[in-house]
């Protein structure tokens, strides 16, 4: 994620953040309102919870890019009750409904982003203090995340190796300090080396930047890395 930012290829993350979000749509699109009430690989949540999850985090992305350009600081999420209870409440909605509230929200961030004149200048997110630019992979990597919790068949081998690369940089950023997590060292193909973790004995455990990254977000049970035997990861926002 620092790599991206420093080589200036926010635009390029940008332009993956277009097509994940496409792939998504193109796949609920598809959906009958009984299915979307089906379970999705959340524990208690519906697809429908998820997208809308997934559109009101693009709601408060927005929030946050328009007033951080401005010179203003605000938190992701003002009230965290108000956020659950606007979930729930719309998971409640026509597969239509949520289908035009995910194309919608995901449209009004990307106009937000068009706005942006200085991707350096500092946001707080919940996981910390980044440039703003990192708005645009924390919000590629919700967009994948959440493709995989809907479980409509996308898989994260499906993911392009560039995105992938960025996407397990990401999630082992946020875990490196935690020791919540298994003790590991990731070391993938292309070159992401990373240690995580406190729990257990420590391992290497290797894999494409794909198949890491799905087993370290708690998606995949790392049958398609090696070394992760009997390793599980929790599951990660």
């Amino acid at each position: 994620m620092r790599d991206i930012i420093r080589l200036g290829q926010v635009e390029t993350v940008r332009k993956r953040l277009n097509e994940a979000t496409q792939s998504l749509l193109g796949d609920t699109i598809v959906l009958s309102d009984a299915e979307w009430q089906q379970p999705s690989l959340l524990p208690g949540w519906s697809r429908a919870h998820v997208a809308t999850h997934l559109a009101r985090g693009a709601d408060a992305l927005s929030h946050v890019v328009r007033n951080t350009a401005s010179g203003r600081m605000v938190p992701l999420y003002a009230n965290e009750g108000q956020r659950l209870a606007d979930i729930e409440r719309g998971s409640e909605r026509s597969g239509l409904e949520l289908q035009i509230d995910l194309d919608t929200a995901a449209g009004a961030l990307e106009e937000a982003f068009a706005e942006v004149v200085d991707w350096l200048v500092p946001v707080t997110l919940p996981i910390g203090e980044h440039p703003l630019a990192a708005v645009t992979i924390a919000r590629l990597h919700e967009v994948c995340l959440h493709h995989l919790d809907l479980d409509t068949g996308f898989a994260s081998h499906l993911i392009d190796p560039v995105p992938a690369r960025w996407l397990l940089q990401w999630s082992c950023d946020r875990l490196a300090e935690s020791a919540h997590v298994p003790a590991v060292d990731v070391r993938s193909a292309s070159g992401v080396s990373e240690s995580l973790g406190g729990v257990g004995e420590r391992r290497e455990v290797t894999g494409t930047d794909a198949a890491l990254w799905g087993w370290v977000t708690g998606r995949e049970d790392g049958s398609t890395v090696d070394a992760a035997e009997g390793v599980l990861f929790p599951l990660s926002s």
